[in-house]
């Protein structure tokens, strides 16, 4: 078994572990980012949720309007929470690397608040132009890092101590050029801020004590200019919520 095989099938086992949390957690279950990435699929026919955890975008989607919605997931737990959590979406387990789906399959895909659990982004984007039909949409949303080195990398420190399934949080130009290499046009494209109740945030892993202690450390020992970015803020010495950093983007094939 090479390493990033290994690295899907215990992410996906982590995950599959945790599928009742991520249905109640806050940061997935609603918000204005899923607003907007059910708003830019519109109105499509056939629509695929990669990556789906506990199905809130794909049970979006069809409360939306879309025909036919499938969710995708590496986790069989995460699939079989979906359908009973959204009754009419079809469930599929697949790699986001290697979806098990025909060419020009969809006229929408999207992904939310997954792809920094992806060993091969690039791999991933040419999956979903394979699948997309021409003219489709792709409606994609996840954590993104800052420019600064510095910034960047104790972004990643935090991700990885925190949920060791954490790969990395890429840059804004990173997804726009491995967009454009598999002939996708960037038509929105922004950066927002979600805040996130720290204790829920590690609550959804259920990180052990030891983890949790590490991941204190690291906010402790933090850059400068990272409170302000990631507008950390803290009482009696203790991390109460911070800002993680979202790209949000439309792209058509």
């Amino acid at each position: 078994m090479d390493e990033q095989t290994d690295r899907k099938r215990s992410a996906a086992a982590r995950f599959g572990e945790h599928a009742g949390a991520y249905l109640d957690s806050s940061v997935h279950r609603a918000g204005d980012d899923l607003d907007q990435l059910t708003d830019w699929v519109g109105p499509a026919d056939r629509a695929l949720d990669v990556a789906t955890g506990a199905g809130h975008t794909a049970g979006a989607l069809l409360d939306a309007g879309v025909d036919s919605v499938v969710a995708a997931d590496a986790a069989p737990e995460m699939v079989a929470t979906t359908r009973e959590a959204y009754p009419g979406v079809e469930g599929v387990v697949g790699d986001a690397e290697r979806l098990p789906f025909a060419s020009d399959s969809f006229d929408a895909v999207t992904c939310r608040i997954a792809a920094h659990h992806f060993p091969d982004p690039a791999a991933f984007v040419a999956e979903v132009a394979r699948v997309l039909e021409p003219g489709g949409v792709f409606a994609f949303e996840d954590n993104v890092a800052p420019d600064d080195d510095t910034l960047d990398e104790f972004l990643n420190t935090v991700e990885r101590t925190r949920d060791p399934t954490h790969v990395r949080s890429h840059r804004v130009g990173d997804w726009h050029a491995w967009l454009r290499a598999e002939g996708l046009t960037v038509e929105r494209s922004r950066v927002v801020t979600k805040t996130l109740d720290y204790d829920e945030w590690v609550g959804n892993v259920d990180a052990p004590a030891e983890r949790r202690r590490r991941l204190r450390a690291v906010f402790t020992d933090r850059p400068p200019g990272a409170t302000e970015l990631f507008e950390i803020v803290e009482s009696d010495g203790e991390v109460d919520s911070f800002a993680n950093l979202k790209l949000l983007l439309r792209a058509t094939l």
